[in-house]
């Protein structure tokens, strides 16, 4: 080739080599005035309030914020939460892994239909969901007579705030598992399945360790949701006091009689719960992309050797 012939040849290349260093330096700003105002987004609706609460939480001083959490409705509210919470989250992991196996490896006809209303939480109000309940199970619901009749109670007690809790918090699981086990594919399961492994076996060795991640991050944004529900829980759970108060309905009644800071203290535990989350969320992240990354070194490695 001649000269001329490779300098024509290598002109475009450094002519986009130098439109690409250009464009990301022109760039450079936008990237810094959108990082700055996101980080400034958090600041004012994430960072500021969770500090202004364990403030006020801690304002009249340590003895004042341990009597509000010990006493006997905020005693009560914290193990009703945890009772809920202890019921609804394994449920809904039981129901995510069967919704999403019979959703990612299985053709049937419906299942754009299932998937839809395994998203319903997410659409309803979770008020309506609660006058749902006592519509059916209520006084004058459909079940109502009946229930009465054999002196069993699930509006106004604990099983209609249990069942308003699995409602709101049943897609956590199933959605992150959903898209996870349909990228993955059947290929597995089927070469297990091929070596003679039963069912159980191809789900306990080979389905569950490529969707532990997934199921881990559904499972704690599940109970995160299931410990601080307000709305489904309000209406099913008439406000008793000492008896059907969880932890978010015990901070209202708190506020409502201008206790501050005993509300506050309460509300500490929740916002204390969603710090927790979210640490809880980033170290499965970091985990997640390291184990990702040592896999693929393994791969290259093999195919080096």
């Amino acid at each position: 080739m001649s000269d001329s012939g490779v300098a024509n040849a290598v002109a475009p290349a450094f002519t986009a080599a130098a439109v690409s260093r250009r464009a990301v330096g022109e760039g450079a700003w936008l990237r810094w005035a959108l990082t700055g105002l996101a980080l400034l987004f958090l600041a004012v609706f994430l960072v500021v309030p969770l500090v202004l609460v364990f403030r006020e939480a801690f304002s009249k001083g340590w003895d004042v914020y341990l009597a509000a959490l010990t006493e006997p409705d905020a005693w009560h509210a914290i193990k009703l939460t945890l009772i809920a919470a202890a019921i609804a989250v394994p449920l809904n992991v039981i129901f995510g892994i069967a919704a999403a196996w019979g959703i990612s490896k299985f053709r049937f006809r419906g299942k754009q239909v299932l998937i839809t209303l395994i998203d319903l939480p997410f659409a309803v109000s979770p008020v309506i969901a609660g006058l749902i309940y006592v519509l059916v199970f209520g006084s004058r619901g459909w079940l109502g007579p009946w229930l009465e009749a054999h002196d069993l109670s699930i509006i106004y007690a604990v099983p209609g705030i249990v069942l308003a809790t699995i409602f709101v918090t049943f897609p956590f699981v199933a959605r992150e598992l959903i898209p996870l086990m349909q990228e993955q594919g059947v290929s597995h399961e089927e070469a297990a399945l091929t070596l003679g492994a039963s069912g159980w076996q191809t789900f306990r060795r080979v389905t569950l360790p490529s969707i532990k991640w997934g199921l881990l991050y559904g499972v704690i944004l599940c109970n995160a949701r299931a410990m601080g529900e307000f709305g489904a829980v309000s209406v099913v759970s008439g406000h008793i006091r000492g008896k059907t108060n969880t932890l978010p309905l015990h901070v209202e009644i708190l506020y409502n009689e201008y206790q501050f800071a005993a509300a506050f203290a309460v509300a500490s535990l929740l916002a204390l719960l969603a710090v927790v989350t979210l640490v809880a969320k980033s170290a499965l992240e970091f985990k997640h992309q390291r184990d990702r990354e040592r896999s693929a070194r393994a791969a290259t490695r093999q195919e080096e050797l």
